[in-house]
């Protein structure tokens, strides 16, 4: 016989006594057993957001985990519908909050490419700039949050001096700090201000040299190698499963990147040069998704000063395409997709000529991601939940979009 017993995060496994809980003596194997179910959230902060999960205890051993969405769901794809294809930039970009430009940039490339339009060379390369400088302050916040998550105070205050460098030169450029409604169909909104592509020269340049310090601070402590390295392995096999994708992945040795597969924007052309380069890893624990993470700001710093010099270079001309007060996508359908910070973002694109989508499907990296925990955390240890919960790298919002 086996009853259950539900509690909070509050309560937690300190202080019970299933031996009490039975009204038995604890001794004898004759004696029903108890499972605890414990809720994790909808509020706890260690979740990024409102995220549930239900864990289902073996003593202080997670034997089921259930993770429950929908607290924060505001119906993204029904409300493309009824929206213009301009209007519709100002709602994606929001459901990965962290990512804003890489969640505009694929919906306007799937809109580009139902109409056939060829966007100008230099909204080209500013777009894959801008794509790489928000890939950064995206992985700036998790190399921040996540030591603090598993009791490290410090690295967040280094993590944010960072993003506040890079994060002033895209609010120059586009007047918003988090939603930069910067891409439009067809190009981007505006061309750059004066002396724009030197302080942008200047804030990579700055990140770079001080970017050590947070690799020595977070990588080189003991106490977060003690958390992390074999916690939550993550195999290849569970990879392609869930469909997981990103840095996550790529740390369990999934090469795999769309910048580099299926190449946009001017990432071909840094494939040639030599810039653009895939980091993995192989073990598929929490210290190798913090470490592929780290890896690829420097990854994606190299990439910004690439196309600050191709940018320099351009002539003057055009950032975007002159088009009709009223935008309308011929009938048809289309799959665009790219390699957002998080991993792979896919906009499924279906038009029947109307200035609004028929329908607008996204495929969200922090979806795959999440779904692959049911599989990851049975057999692993309360307190380790934690570390690995934090290690998958996900916004709530774009679970629930």
């Amino acid at each position: 016989m086996s009853t259950e017993r539900v509690v909070g995060i509050g309560a937690g496994a300190a202080g019970f006594d299933p031996a009490y809980e039975r009204g038995g003596t604890g001794i004898g194997s004759e004696l029903a057993t108890t499972d605890m179910v414990l809720n994790i959230g909808p509020q706890h902060p260690a979740t990024h957001g409102v995220l549930r999960l239900r864990l289902t205890l073996d003593g202080e051993r997670i034997v089921g985990c259930e993770p429950i969405i929908g607290y924060m769901h505001r119906g993204a794809e029904k409300l493309f519908e009824v929206r213009d294809y301009r209007q519709i930039i100002v709602l994606a970009n929001r459901h990965d909050w962290l990512s804003a430009f890489a969640n505009e940039l694929g919906v306007v490339i799937a809109v580009e490419r139902m109409m056939g339009l060829e966007v100008p060379v230099r909204a080209v390369w500013l777009r894959t700039l801008l794509a790489e400088l928000n890939r950064i302050l995206n992985h700036l916040m998790f190399l921040g949050s996540y030591p603090l998550e598993l009791g490290a105070i410090t690295p967040v205050f280094y993590a944010f001096r960072e993003r506040e460098t890079i994060q002033a030169v895209m609010e120059e450029l586009s007047g918003g700090r988090m939603h930069y409604m910067f891409n439009r169909v067809g190009g981007l909104k505006e061309d750059l201000p004066y002396g724009w592509l030197g302080r942008a020269a200047g804030a990579s340049a700055a990140v770079r040299k001080r970017l050590p310090d947070i690799e020595d601070i977070v990588l080189g402590n003991e106490i977060f190698r003690a958390r992390t390295v074999g916690v939550g392995r993550l195999s290849p096999e569970l990879v392609s499963q869930y469909g997981v994708s990103g840095p996550i992945a790529r740390a369990s040795g999934v090469d795999a990147d769309l910048r580099r597969d299926e190449p946009y924007l001017g990432y071909d052309e840094l494939l040639r040069d030599g810039v653009l380069r895939v980091v993995t890893r192989t073990d598929g624990d929490c210290f190798s998704r913090f470490s592929v993470l780290l890896e690829q700001v420097k990854v994606s710093l190299d990439l910004v000063d690439a196309c600050l010099d191709k940018l320099s270079a351009l002539p003057a001309g055009p950032i975007n395409v002159r088009l009709p007060k009223i935008l309308k996508v011929p009938e048809g359908q289309t799959y665009a997709w790219t390699e957002s910070p998080l991993g792979i973002n896919g906009y499924y694109l279906v038009s029947r000529g109307d200035k609004t989508p028929w329908r607008l499907k996204l495929r969200s990296a922090s979806f795959n991601n999440i779904s692959a925990l049911p599989a990851l955390l049975p057999g692993t240890m309360i307190p380790d939940m934690i570390a690995i919960l934090g290690s998958m790298f996900f916004v709530v919002g774009d679970i629930d979009k």
